[in-house]
């Protein structure tokens, strides 16, 4: 099947309650990122931490299309995929900081950990490297004869990795149930799209496997959220996987350690001016009367709170303790024969 691009939203379709959610789920991410860049600043994190400020509508409006069940797996920028699908902010920045009351017990730090619980198979820290753990977890889901669906989340620089292509053919091919989300952020590590591929339209390379997809404006939780209902919508009906490109916009470097020279202030500036995913929220609760301005202002200083607390909780959680070394390896006995 061609591929198609997604034609512009109409009348939004949303309950107060929805919008509401929606935009608390986005401000939750902004300010834990924020605050995970002041503690990296401070010391307190260490190794790489790739933000994601300005990529929030992305992963709440497709959390709004998951049901119970339903897998996900993505890159090193992960921190917003394990808050949207539920998972505590104490555990994530305890992580972050490399204290025992993380996710992976400290072990895993930014680009690694992990809920069985809320069904989150990671954060991957080699490029592309979770593109075929999502097909796999995917399979998992067609052999148990389910409607589950797996989010296979990965950016426009990883896009280009070949074993991307290898798991499409498989998905296609299987017809796994599978959603591949390509979160074009528009420069990868540092280099913008236009000057590192020659076809930057990503959704389109499905077509030569079969792969139903579209391009989604990233920067609209709406948007976004109609899409991911029609793309799983089409994997439950076991018809194989589907592609969605998000575009959307990165506010801050590749990683903290990246001064971003290799875009203006005021390209950036722009952007968050007119096309921030929050504000937009924002102006349709005010301008809706589902909210005052008060509201919003009491909204924010919960999650502060809350974000407060996560950052407390991590500084006051203790390092792994040396013995943690063996615990949550295959073996700690090497077989003889290896040896």
């Amino acid at each position: 099947m061609a591929p198609r691009k997604t034609a512009e939203r109409a009348t939004p379709n949303v309950s107060k309650d929805d919008l509401l959610q929606y935009y608390r789920d986005m401000l939750l991410i902004r300010r834990f990122e924020e605050k995970a860049g002041q503690l990296y600043g401070m010391g307190l994190i260490g190794g790489f931490c790739h933000l994601y400020i300005g990529q929030e509508a992305v992963v709440v409006g497709l959390e709004a299309a998951a049901k119970e069940g339903d897998k996900r797996v993505t890159s090193y920028r992960d921190h917003g995929h394990m808050l949207a699908c539920g998972m505590d902010p104490k555990g994530v920045m305890a992580e972050l900081t490399g204290r025992e009351g993380g996710y992976s017990k400290g072990k895993g730090g930014s680009m690694h950990m992990f809920s069985k619980e809320k069904h989150f198979y990671g954060g991957h820290g080699i490029v592309a490297a979770q593109v075929p753990i999502g097909a796999g977890l995917a399979l998992s889901d067609l052999y148990r004869g389910n409607d589950n669906v797996t989010f296979t989340y990965f950016g426009d620089g990883a896009a280009n990795q070949g074993q991307v292509y290898e798991t499409y053919n498989m998905a296609e091919l299987w017809d796994l149930p599978v959603v591949f989300v390509i979160e074009n952020n528009q420069y990868a590590m540092g280099t913008s799209t236009k000057r590192s591929t020659k076809s930057p339209s990503y959704w389109e390379r499905g077509a030569s496997y079969g792969i139903e997809g579209e391009e989604v404006d990233g920067m609209d939780v709406l948007a976004v959220r109609d899409a991911g209902l029609r793309a799983t919508e089409y994997c439950r009906a076991g018809k194989g996987p589907y592609i969605l490109e998000m575009k959307t916009y990165r506010y801050r470097g590749h990683s903290m350690s990246d001064p971003a020279k290799y875009r203006t202030r005021d390209e950036v500036q722009k952007m968050r001016e007119e096309r921030d995913a929050i504000e937009m929220v924002r102006q349709m609760l005010l301008t809706g009367d589902h909210a005052s301005e008060d509201d919003l202002k009491a909204v924010d200083k919960e999650i502060k709170e809350v974000i407060n607390e996560s950052a407390e909780f991590a500084k006051e959680s203790p390092e792994p303790a040396v013995e943690e070394l063996w615990t949550d390896i295959y073996s700690k006995e090497i077989p003889q024969e290896t040896v």
